[in-house]
């Protein structure tokens, strides 16, 4: 671990780390959340992240948009790709939004061990993500969908949807 990183994780105060995002962004971070000080991380104007949530952007950008409300216990990591959550989503509690994974097609070679590799995840515009769902890397969500708690999204979903299960599947279209 980097000197820089290692200082910022465990001697740098989280209320210090509080105060510098809602200057620089105008958003509202607990202070009981871990949020990385990164040049890659962007969160927009009347953003709410909530306690005990983990937000990663040391890998690839990460990007959320203005008025999202990040319930609490999430996890969002941006891989090499990034990240992108469009303005006004709604992310429950216990949500996490993974932006990379791992080779796994050397069989001699551990899995920790294997490269990572990452395709970015896209979260349209007005998404309410249920709790304890999982946002999974090379997903893309489009605008206004409603994610059903407990959800596993991998792949793309259209606008308008509603979805739900493991894989998630639409099951309604709003209109």
């Amino acid at each position: 671990m980097k000197l820089r990183k290692l200082i910022q994780r465990f001697l740098f105060p989280k209320v210090l780390i509080t105060v510098i995002y809602f200057i620089k962004f105008r958003c509202k971070i607990s202070p009981r959340a871990e949020v990385e000080l990164s040049r890659l991380l962007n969160v927009g104007r009347k953003t709410q992240i909530s306690s005990f949530c983990k937000i990663k952007a040391s890998d690839g950008n990460l990007t959320i948009g203005s008025n999202v409300s990040i319930g609490t216990c999430c996890f969002i990591s941006a891989g090499k790709m990034g990240v992108v959550i469009g303005d006004y989503c709604l992310i429950s509690p216990n949500v996490a939004v993974i932006g990379n994974n791992y080779k796994y097609d050397k069989l001699d070679v551990p899995i920790c061990m294997q490269e990572k590799t990452s395709k970015g995840v896209k979260i349209g515009k007005n998404v309410w993500i249920g709790a304890n769902s999982t946002i999974l890397d090379g997903a893309a969500i489009g605008d206004n969908v409603i994610v059903a708690p407990n959800s596993v999204v991998s792949g793309r979903v259209s606008d308008n949807s509603i979805i739900q299960g493991n894989p998630a599947k639409v099951v309604f279209v709003r209109r």
